[in-house]
């Protein structure tokens, strides 16, 4: 196979698969505003938590909760992080009920995301009347 060839069929894996996380995450957010409207803002994170497992589990979506991720330095592993969620082990989900998202909590999404090699996180809050999203992308 040509170089070049070669090059456009990975570019074209790329995108599809960019596609379908892209996909994959519009659908979580639909869910997670399902849970929102249902709910509303005031509950502690575990309640949202547990009512997102729920509409989750009946879409088929595949999840990992509080999936620990390693934290590694040089050729060492120091320690661990626990995800919210780790959804089709693309998607890392990290809710919170907090007055706003800051910028910590985007610091942490990147660090999480550069430690488990995944290329997409989001931060959702649900402690306003409307449902607070970031997108988060790891540009490795």
């Amino acid at each position: 196979m040509q170089p070049q060839r070669a090059q456009k069929i990975r570019k074209g894996r790329k995108a599809m698969k960019n596609e379908l996380i892209d996909q994959l995450s519009n659908k979580i957010i639909g869910l997670a505003i399902k849970v929102h409207k249902a709910l509303g803002p005031g509950f502690v994170e575990k309640v949202y938590e547990r009512a997102l497992e729920e509409e989750l589990k009946k879409e088929k979506i595949e999840f990992k909760t509080q999936e620990e991720i390693k934290i590694k330095y040089g050729n060492i592993y120091i320690g661990g992080q626990r995800l919210d969620f780790l959804i089709e082990d693309e998607v890392i989900l990290e809710l919170k009920s907090v007055s706003e998202i800051n910028e910590i909590h985007k610091a942490q999404m990147i660090s999480y995301l550069k430690a488990a090699n995944k290329r997409l996180g989001l931060i959702l809050n649900f402690a306003k009347k409307r449902l607070e999203i970031k997108r988060i992308v790891n540009n490795f």
